[in-house]
């Protein structure tokens, strides 16, 4: 053999090699499946204000495997919140912020929780196209790899500035985090 086909063979043996590692990666990572619509129930936790942001609230928006089986749950899930008519429409849909971790194993009855942000209200506080005072009545969302959406009522008491032209609103969805297993 030449020295030119010498290093092809090489070659093609260190890609073989890393392809074949790689084969042996992917199905560890991928060893417990994407928790589905159907294996998820979801709840609103108690707004809490954030002490360095006035007028800002943290909701945990918690899903619930409530599946015979481990799943995964990971990513930022899609949330819209749902209210009357506004200058802006009657959906709020928040942006998404990828702040969770790349594997949440859930299992069966366990949680995992993303955080909704949002701003509401303060004395004298204009949202985009001049909305003032809104309340949503649900928040809809779906969670991370899915098609279809889970609803829960929103709280009645916790208005929201409409920011929905805003380059950096005050207003958003976090990434989902597993919460600690309890005994």
């Amino acid at each position: 053999m030449s020295g030119k086909q010498i290093k092809r063979v090489s070659l093609g043996v260190a890609v073989l090699t890393g392809t074949l590692a790689l084969t042996a990666v992917v199905p560890a990572q991928a060893a417990t499946a994407r928790c589905g619509t159907e294996d998820l129930a979801v709840a609103l936790g108690q707004p809490k204000q954030l002490e360095e942001a006035t007028g800002q609230y943290d909701v945990p928006l918690t899903f619930k495997n409530i599946s015979s089986r481990a799943c995964g749950l990971h990513g930022v899930p899609g949330v819209d919140l749902l209210g009357p008519d506004d200058p802006n429409g009657p959906v709020y849909h928040l942006p998404r912020v990828d702040n969770g971790v790349r594997v949440n194993e859930v299992p069966p009855g366990s949680t995992a929780t993303a955080t909704v942000t949002v701003l509401s209200r303060t004395e004298g506080s204009v949202g985009s196209g001049g909305s003032t005072s809104w309340t949503p009545s649900k928040l809809v969302t779906i969670p991370p790899g899915q098609r279809q959406a889970l609803s829960v009522d929103w709280p009645s008491d916790l208005p929201v500035l409409r920011q929905d032209a805003a380059t950096r609103p005050g207003s958003w969805v976090n990434g989902i985090l597993a919460d600690p297993l309890t005994s």
